[in-house]
């Protein structure tokens, strides 16, 4: 019987059962020219020739590539074990790593990442997965672009770039300024402000103890979400938990957004 996402250390190596070992490929940014990496997991049995459905794993605040294509934690090995599960391609990308926040540069990559990819593959659903900045990201890219995006699971996010008030500095340098000095464009990346976009299937974990991406403006988003279509948002919320989705949470969101996503879209 096949052990799904099976993590063994062996003569201080990683051995991924289920998937491919995760190769490290590099884009040139129309926008700048310059080099974006991201890593790869392909099933055991990919076959070029079929349709595969797409995960792209959007990392957390500091971290790059290699967090949701390595780590071993709940968010990210949840997310490739459910990836492994349905046989979808796994991408995870820097999107300007390591301080994101979906800014304009990052965005314009994650387009250009999926047009490369549908060129390389033949993809069928397109699912987003992230935790904390990469639960944020996941959620403003969505919004701004529904038409690439058939479902969105989003792990401990902010949905409201005006009133976060935390890694200021870092999301300055993204968004090209300060609140004062770029308002509009935190408000076009404000998941929040813009969710009548947001007509795929969603899930919401949050953490009622969660001081680093506190859980307000993802538990408003969630209630505008059930009001907009009630059967396509899922919201996970534990009063007791701080900043973490664990392994069972992360697995229920993706399963549900996969599962939802079979029965809407495009594709």
């Amino acid at each position: 019987m096949k052990n799904h996402g099976l993590l063994l250390l062996i003569s201080g190596g990683l051995i991924f059962m289920g998937f491919s070992e995760p190769k490290e490929f590099t884009f040139t940014a129309k926008l700048d020219n310059s080099n974006q990496k991201y890593m790869e997991l392909l099933p055991d049995n990919f076959n070029s020739a079929e349709k595969h459905d797409l995960m792209l794993a959007l990392h957390g605040h500091g971290s790059d590539r290699n967090q949701y294509a390595k780590d071993p934690r709940g968010e990210c090995k949840g997310a490739r074990d459910v990836a492994e599960k349905y046989n979808m391609i796994f991408i995870s990308p820097d999107y300007r790593a390591p301080t994101s926040w979906m800014g304009p540069k990052a965005e314009t990559d994650v387009v250009q990442l999926l047009e490369e990819l549908k060129k390389k593959y033949k993809i069928g659903k397109v699912i987003f997965v992230g935790g904390s900045m990469g639960g944020t990201s996941v959620l403003i890219f969505a919004s701004l672009h529904p038409d690439l995006v058939d479902g969105v699971s989003a792990q401990n996010p902010t949905v409201n770039m005006v009133e976060y008030n935390n890694f200021l500095d870092a999301i300055a340098r993204s968004y090209g300024g300060t609140k004062t000095e770029k308002p509009e464009e935190y408000k076009k990346r404000s998941a929040e402000l813009n969710y009548k976009n947001l007509k795929m299937p969603v899930a919401i974990t949050t953490g009622g103890k969660d001081t680093a991406v506190p859980p307000e403006s993802a538990l408003r988003l969630a209630k505008l979400l059930k009001e907009l279509e009630p059967a396509n948002i899922l919201l996970l919320h534990r009063e007791n938990t701080g900043h973490s989705t664990n392994y069972k949470d992360t697995v229920e969101a993706l399963e549900f957004v996969i599962e939802r996503s079979k029965n809407t879209g495009k594709k």
